[in-house]
């Protein structure tokens, strides 16, 4: 944290607060009330409150909210002050006379930030403004550190997400995110089952790792002796699924790769990957459209979306464009059949940095993702990737040199990625022996060969689809997020100074 932060949060000035807040908590335990209590009896949400206004007040039904207590002034023998819960805020209104003395008195103890529940009954103040009116409240536990006045958060990106709780305590918009998260998992989740697909689940820990080019996380398990590693996609797995009969598969899968950190990028990151017998990649073209639109009419209501001040329409058909007519369209250059010398220059005539000795197809892929990618703002499907890009997709059925592979992109960015699933173990072997040259000729994002994965496809895999969407990036497109920390809780960061390594 920078240095006007340490003071803020860990200044004698702060330490003076909590000092006040822990003689509080000690002033309630003396009173006989206990700060951290079991549980408290909710009877209704706020937003039930709002919803059922007219029949609690017409019946004078007294009921029960627990939130954390946003505001408070008094006025004598009078309090008002805000509580809020999940789903939304509400004043609330106490009288010593009501209350009684004693009770009265120790709400005194209670501060913002503080958690307590309140028995009442609903009113509309002179102002207007729907109000419980308090007969009786418990605290529920007792803050002994003060939310932010001003929530630092709203400028400084990097408390927002080392403290995320304080975040989505104070800012009502960042836990509407990840309502809006939950429901876009669910909502796919029922379109998956809907289409005959079943929920699985594969292993994380892995003795090879595969079906991306990432660099995995390594660990050991003491009591096998060995080596393992964090998937980095559960794509072999599920293949191997559908060699078992069965036909239509799908996991919500945590995956974790070894590599830098942007706007787009996290090393553990959420995927959904699905594979399905006897379609191929247009199938999963068809899908995909069809489950966006969905999202968009489930998520927003009218099939559109808003991000970075450009409508995303998800109503009409997705775009559909091939890889190397949407590199001749960007920059005007046609790439295919070019030699790898002519491939270098163009790259670096572009303005796109490459590694020293770099193979021809992490140029190309280079070249797209700086040049391309950006420009990919409405829903756009670009397919028919070079081969050397893609080891685990099947040869395109009419043109050489390339493969049945297609990715979809929007807000200038790559949402997921499909094929049509190479099951030719003999083709899927000499893939694997490329791979492992270009490994041993330094690229450590190549793939590793799995014996395991080929002796199931020896077996007979059908004819197939599978296809990957990133959960993280969705949710940034279908929640106007400028960054994939904004949408995921507790996104990786460098140690605070001082703190733990």
């Amino acid at each position: 944290m920078t240095e006007e932060l340490e003071r803020s949060q860990e200044g004698s000035g702060f330490e003076k607060l909590r000092a006040v807040r822990i003689e509080k908590m000690n002033g309630l335990r003396a009173r006989g009330c206990n700060p951290y209590p079991y549980r408290f009896e909710v009877t209704h949400r706020v937003s039930d409150c709002r919803r059922d206004e007219e029949a609690l007040t017409a019946n004078s039904s007294e009921l029960s909210v627990a939130g954390r207590v946003m505001s408070i002034r008094g006025h004598g023998k009078t309090a008002f002050g805000h509580v809020e819960d999940a789903t939304d805020r509400i004043q609330f209104y106490m009288r010593a006379d009501v209350l009684g003395p004693e009770k009265y008195d120790a709400f005194e103890l209670v501060e913002v930030g503080d958690l307590i529940g309140v028995r009442g009954t609903l009113f509309r103040t002179k102002t207007g403004e729907l109000t419980l009116r308090v007969s009786g409240f418990e605290v529920l536990a007792k803050a002994l550190r003060p939310l932010p006045e001003k929530w630092h958060g709203l400028t400084d990106k990097e408390l927002r997400y080392r403290q995320r709780y304080v975040d989505l305590a104070m800012n009502p918009k960042v836990r509407e995110v990840f309502h809006r998260r939950s429901r876009l998992v669910e909502t796919m989740r029922q379109f998956l089952i809907s289409k005959r697909f079943i929920e699985v689940e594969t292993p994380i820990l892995q003795p090879l790792y595969g079906g991306a080019a990432a660099r995995p996380f390594v660990t050991r398990h003491n009591a096998l002796d060995i080596q393992l590693y964090l998937r980095i996609a559960d794509e072999l797995y599920l293949k191997r699924l559908l060699v078992g009969g069965l036909e239509r598969v799908f996991e919500f899968a945590k995956d974790f790769r070894n590599e830098g950190i942007d706007r787009s990028h996290n090393p553990e990151f959420t995927m959904m990957e699905c594979y399905a017998a006897y379609l191929d990649y247009t199938d999963f073209m068809d899908m995909v459209e069809e489950m966006m639109r969905v999202l968009a009419l489930e998520l927003t209501g009218d099939g559109t979306v808003e991000y970075a001040g450009r409508r995303i329409d998800f109503n009409r058909p997705w775009r559909r464009i091939r890889f190397y007519e949407a590199l001749r369209e960007s920059t005007g250059v046609e790439f295919r059949g070019m030699g790898e010398k002519d491939v270098l220059a163009e790259a670096h005539r572009l303005g796109v940095k490459l590694e020293p000795d770099v193979p021809i197809s992490k140029a190309l892929d280079s070249v797209f993702s700086e040049v391309v990618e950006p420009r990919l703002q409405d829903p756009t499907f670009v397919c028919d990737y070079p081969k050397e890009l893609s080891p685990l997709a099947k040869d395109h059925r009419s043109e050489q040199g390339l493969v049945e592979r297609f990715e979809p992109f929007v807000c200038g960015f790559e949402v997921g990625n499909a094929f049509s699933e190479l099951n030719d173990p003999i083709e899927q072997r000499r893939r694997f022996e490329q791979q492992a040259a270009l490994r041993a000729g330094g690229d450590a994002d190549a793939h590793v060969l799995d014996e395991d994965y080929i002796r199931a496809l020896e077996f007979g895999m059908p004819p197939a689809a599978g296809l990957g969407l990133g959960i993280d990036r969705l949710t940034m497109v279908f929640t106007d997020s400028p960054s994939i920390r904004d949408v995921i809780f507790f996104p990786h960061m460098r140690p605070e100074e001082g703190r733990g390594q």
